[in-house]
Order: structure tokens, then sequence, then C-alpha cells
């Protein structure tokens, strides 16, 4: 075989390589979106948004009695600002799982794909500061246990 069909088939090899890698990333990546389920909570703590995998809304719960001394419209503020946390987070989750996949590791003449992510998940991840988390029922359970040891 000459030195320039060892080179392609060389090179063919790690691309074939790469592509079983990023299918099994990619796999892995559907397996954990399908997975994943966050909630958030409203700034002051009378509602609670979990959302599913797909970004839908699973459950609305109103906490602590709360809405009963809230007007209507400073209720469907926290309902709506508290639904657009949860979703901003999944849609976190989703370009932080998937990016990493659209760039080419191992052939540099194919650099990957340049997406838009903004119009795949919307711009609502990007308002999140990076250290944001989704707040889970434990986080809630922790803080009012330090509210009551105060």
């Amino acid at each position: 075989m000459s030195e320039e069909a060892e080179r392609l088939a060389k090179r063919l090899e790690e691309a074939t390589a790469e592509l079983e890698s990023v299918q099994s990333a990619v796999a892995d990546a559907e397996r954990q979106m399908r997975a994943f389920a966050s909630s958030a909570f409203s700034a002051d703590g009378s509602v609670e948004v979990s959302v599913g995998g797909q970004g839908e809304v699973t459950a609305v719960k109103f906490l602590d009695g709360k809405y009963r001394s809230m007007t209507a419209s400073q209720l469907s503020e926290a309902v709506l600002s508290t639904i657009q946390e949860a979703r901003s987070h999944h849609s976190r989750m989703v370009r932080d799982l998937f990016e990493p996949l659209t760039r080419s590791a191992v052939i540099p003449e194919l650099p990957g794909m340049d997406l838009d992510w903004d119009s795949i998940v919307g711009p609502a991840a990007d308002s999140l500061p990076e250290e944001s988390v989704p707040r889970t029922a434990n986080d809630r359970l922790r803080d009012e246990i330090d509210g009551d040891e105060g």
C-alpha cells in the first residue's frame, strides 16, 4: 500500500472512530435529556414550577398558602416568571449537553457545526447567571431549616 493510501486509511479510521464516539455521546445526551427534571421557585417562595426533559411544565405548586394573600397580578407574575426560570434552566441544560458535540476534535478539515443556540433553545439560557443551577426540594427544605435556626 502506498504511503498516501496508508495516510488516507488512517484518517478514515480516525474519522470513523470520531463518528462512533459522537454518536455514542449524542445517545447519552438524549438519555440525560429524557431523564431531566428540574424545579424553580419564585423569588418570594410562593410558587414552585417543575419542568421535564422537553422543557414542558410538569407541575405548578402553590407553597405555604402564600397565594391567598397575593393579588391576581402578583400571583400571575410569580407563576409566569417561575415558569420562565424553569424553562431557562432547561434551555441551559440542553445547550450544555449538546454544544460540545458540535465541535470536531480529530479532523481539522471538519470544523464542527456552527449552531445558533438562541434559535434552538431560545435566548433564555443566556439570561441565567453562569453559576445558576436549578433549586431542588432539598434546597428549599435546607432554607426553611436555616431560617428556623436564626
